[in-house]
Order: structure tokens, then C-alpha cells, then sequence
């Protein structure tokens, strides 16, 4: 885990294994010059894919920022059973802690409950599951497992908001961030492989899904021309 949700789970938190390794200076930091490494965001501990980190703590700070402002586009990949009732839909329940069940968050209407927006596009269909995109604005603990299960399609293995089947994980990968970067401001685009997550539940990257932004394309160098020949001395 990232880092443990409650004291139950202290040691399996990789934030801390990171900061101990560093200070240890072993040879995957040393060799990397690193003296920080921090983590700007956070993944469910079942969900697989794009996890970025800091390596310094302005850095740190401007990454965050970007998170806080919804500056940071982010695309995930969910997987659920059957087919839900639109093509293309927004949900913005807001979001809550359940308090009758620990780890577990809730619709809340209240005051309390805070804001959150996704969008959620289908992607591909087949005789038992179908792939979605989702995007969400915000960054509320469990959004779109929660805003999925409140559309009527729960994510596939979701033990919380859905049902646990075996032979399958949770059907949710974190597949592209994207921003501009502060200190160079040029755009910074990272996507995570996406073919083996799509393998597990009989999809495939079609034709029609090459030109998803969360595709990954092959690395092309660019054809150096002819080299022209030195002037003879004299010409």
C-alpha cells in the first residue's frame, strides 16, 4: 500500500519504505542522485497503473497544486458487468465517509459531503463485460468506483461497492496523466501500458481505440537526412 489506510496495516506502507531506502542510501537512490521522493497522489490499493511522484518539494508543492486546481487531466480504465443504461454520461454525487463501515464512502447529501464531477464514456462491449473511460475533475477518495456503483454498474471485484469474483482483480487502471509541466511548461503526457489490463477481460486494442489518448504509441526515431560532404578547401 502506499501508504496504510489504518494502524492495522502500518507495515505495508510503501511511502515509508521509500524515505527509510533513501535514507539508507541504497544504490537505487544513490545511483539516481535522490535525497526526496514523495508521492503527489494516491491510488486505491487495488488499482493498478500511473502513480507520480515528487523528487523534490517544490516540486512537490507545483504538482500538488495542479492536482488541488484540476490542472491534472487524468483518465482511468474501468471494467464492469453487462451494459450500463447510456453511452456517455456525468455523475456528480457528492462524496462522503460512510460512517457505519470504516474505509468505506457514501453518497452525502449533507453539508458535509464534498463535491465531486466524473465523466464516463463506453468504450467496447463483449458477451459478458464492457470497458469505460472515466474522467474524473475532481480526486474524491473512491469517485468513480462509488459514482460507478451509483450508476448501476459496480467495477468488476470491487469487494466494497460491488461483488468479489475469483480469477479477477480489480477492474480499474489508472492509464494517463497529463499536464503542463510548471518550471518548463511544456506539456508532459504519461500513460501506462493498457494491453494485459485489457487481456484479462477479453478486450483488445481495436482499431477504433488506437487513437485514445491513453493509448501508447511505439517510440518512431525521426530519419536523419543524407550527410552532406564537407567543402573541399579552396571551394
Amino acid at each position: 500500500m502506499l501508504v496504510p489506510d489504518s494502524w492495522r496495516k502500518t507495515n505495508w506502507n510503501l511511502q515509508t519504505a521509500i524515505d527509510s531506502s533513501i535514507r539508507a542510501d541504497d544504490f537505487w537512490a544513490r545511483s539516481r542522485n535522490l535525497r526526496y521522493l514523495r508521492h503527489v497522489h494516491r491510488l486505491d490499493a487495488d488499482t493498478s497503473g500511473v502513480m507520480l511522484f515528487a523528487k523534490s518539494e517544490g516540486a512537490m508543492r507545483a504538482m500538488g497544486d495542479m492536482f488541488e486546481s484540476r490542472q491534472m487531466e487524468k483518465t482511468y480504465l474501468a471494467v464492469v458487468e453487462g451494459v450500463p443504461r447510456e453511452q456517455e454520461w456525468t455523475c456528480e454525487l457528492p462524496i462522503g465517509p460512510d460512517p457505519l463501515k470504516f474505509g468505506r464512502m457514501r453518497v452525502d447529501d449533507s453539508e458535509e459531503g464534498k463535491e465531486s464531477e466524473t465523466h464516463f464514456r463506453v468504450l467496447l462491449s463483449n458477451e459478458r463485460f464492457t470497458l469505460i473511460e472515466a474522467s474524473p475533475l475532481t480526486g474524491r477518495t473512491h469517485q468513480i468506483r462509488l459514482h460507478l456503483a451509483e450508476s448501476g454498474s459496480p467495477i468488476m471485484c470491487d469487494e466494497l461497492y460491488g461483488r468479489v469474483e475469483a480469477g479477477f482483480r480489480l477492474g480499474l487502471r489508472a492509464v494517463r496523466l497529463a499536464y503542463k509541466d510548471t518550471f518548463t511548461r511544456r506539456p508532459v503526457n504519461i500513460i501506462a501500458p493498457s494491453e494485459n489490463f485489457l487481456k484479462e477481460f477479453g478486450f483488445k486494442l481495436t482499431p477504433e481505440l488506437q487513437s485514445a489518448k491513453w493509448v501508447r504509441r511505439p517510440f518512431v526515431p525521426k530519419e536523419k537526412g543524407p550527410r552532406s560532404k564537407p567543402p573541399l578547401p579552396g571551394k
